[in-house]
């Protein structure tokens, strides 16, 4: 902790005189080489790189025409340019969601524009070289893919997608991210991202139910591989083993019994989150998503409902359809996939949970709009869903609730700093800078209306926020999930 050094949080956000090169440094592992070849990617840096990148990136915009329109069509006016959260947090300009564009742009021109190719540096074309690669590498590792400039963006530019296409392209010459690639590894061969065999994840829902049963006297039942159960939950392996997610899935465990629906996990497909989107790859957003679809089909379910993960609710709301659809042997009263959210919305509205709010009375809560369920995804039947039906389970379930400054929640959210396949131990300096942005609204809140319960419903964001906060003097413990508070609230038993 003393080695990094941490934002100050003033009274609002200020953006930063430019510090060229402050995060140049700032480096990913490299893919193992044995990851690599799991993946069908090259194994190390090919000897005939640029041919092959080059090569690959005339692929790419060909089979995405979205990549060539993002990258012709900036004109540099500047509106995204302080709207990013490791910019802000950081004040490197290669930070600017347009200048880490231009990174790729600046290529595009060279290879694949006519006026770059006969004027080079006079239109900015440039040609690639060791040094642009190594810039590749560290600046498309330093977004995550948050989106939020793409709001600002008058023309609609999606940073995302081009930092996406520049991680494929990587690895498509031999240069992965640890990270991502060994998790993207681990889930394709075990089912979840921990690597987590299945008695062991059986052993941890036998815990639960005698925890639960301890602490409540109910007999609410954590099943797993069950054929013929209405429900398969999917969540993130987060929710299985980790500190404050596994509340939320004590929470869906407490929805489900209350309400008499049958489920179950799976232990072949125990994982929601899927980080194919991080490094643009739809293969192998594919190949991880075709485990539930297997899953659901031989477990006979009706529906699919889906835990609290950000990324992982837009690649199921989003590319879903296209990528395991079609979803026609579920019952088709309900949405494929369904968000536990809408789930829990559906029933409270509909009466059949009674809660009670004085169980929350510790908390004064406020809530983040996770970026890629705010800018990528919607909830229930109406736009701005997403926004709504978490406050509204909130409050549901909670006496006391404000939301942080307008400017920064909804479509605008900030991102908790951790997202896009950087939650990664050697990245923290930036992962705590980026999180300024957030950090200074969450402060607000705590100074004016007493708030100490962060509520979310991303694991990465839950993850993110419980290891930055205490560097910002603020306690990992107000972290939580939106099914934590409704675990607190809901009352079991016998329905009146």
């Amino acid at each position: 902790m003393a080695d990094i050094q941490i934002p100050e949080i003033k009274e609002r956000i200020e953006i930063p005189n430019i510090k060229t090169g402050a995060t140049a440094d700032y480096k990913c592992y490299p893919a193992s080489e044995a990851h690599m070849t799991k993946l069908g990617f090259p194994s190390k840096l090919v000897d005939n790189w640029k041919e092959k990148l080059i090569e690959k990136m005339a692929e790419l915009l060909k089979k995405y025409r979205s990549l060539q329109v993002y990258l012709d069509i900036c004109v540099k006016c500047g509106s995204c340019t302080d709207k990013c959260h490791y910019y802000l947090g950081t004040a490197d300009p290669n930070n600017m969601p347009v200048a880490r564009q231009e990174l790729m742009r600046k290529i595009y021109r060279k290879y694949f524009t006519p006026t770059g190719k006969l004027l080079g540096k006079l239109v900015n074309a440039e040609e690639l070289t060791e040094d642009t690669l190594k810039e590749w590498y560290t600046y498309f590792h330093q977004c995550s893919q948050c989106r939020r400039c793409s709001v600002f963006c008058p023309y609609g530019i999606d940073t995302a997608e081009i930092s996406m296409a520049a991680r494929e392209l990587m690895d498509a010459i031999g240069m992965g991210q640890k990270y991502s690639n060994e998790i993207i590894a681990k889930v394709e061969e075990t089912g979840n991202n921990l690597g987590i065999p299945g008695p062991a994840l059986r052993s941890t829902l036998d815990f639960l139910e005698e925890d639960v049963k301890d602490t409540t006297g109910v007999d609410v039942k954590f099943p797993m591989d069950v054929v013929g159960a209405e429900v398969l939950l999917i969540a993130p392996s987060a929710d299985f083993f980790s500190t404050p997610h596994v509340e939320s899935l004590v929470g869906y465990a407490k929805v489900f019994h209350q309400a008499g629906i049958s489920w179950t996990v799976s232990s072949y497909a125990s994982e929601f989150a899927n980080f194919g989107i991080f490094i643009g790859n739809y293969s192998h957003m594919q190949k991880i998503a075709s485990r539930i679809r297997e899953q659901a089909l031989a477990l006979k379910v009706k529906r699919i409902v889906v835990g609290e993960c950000g990324h992982a609710w837009r690649v199921g709301y989003s590319f879903w359809n296209t990528l395991i659809g079609p979803f026609d042997f579920l019952d088709p009263k309900y949405p494929a996939p369904q968000h536990i959210c809408e789930l829990s919305y559906d029933l409270i509205n509909r009466g059949a949970l009674k809660l009670d709010k004085s169980a929350n009375d510790e908390f004064t809560v406020t809530f983040h709009d996770s970026c890629n369920v705010a800018r990528a995804s919607r909830m229930g039947k109406k736009p701005g869903g997403q926004f709504e039906i978490p406050r509204a389970l909130i409050k549901a379930t909670c006496n006391k609730f404000v939301d942080m400054a307008e400017h920064t929640i909804k479509e605008r959210t900030f991102c908790c700093g951790g997202g896009g396949g950087l939650l990664t131990d050697e990245l923290m300096e930036l992962r705590v800078k980026g999180a300024m942005p957030r950090v200074q609204a969450l402060k607000e809140v705590i100074d004016s209306h007493n708030v100490n319960f962060l509520a979310l419903i991303c694991a990465i964001c839950k993850a993110q926020f419980s290891k930055v906060l205490p560097y910002y003097k603020m306690p990992m413990e107000m972290v939580g999930g939106v099914h934590q508070l409704i675990s607190k609230a809901i009352v079991l038993g016998a329905k009146e």
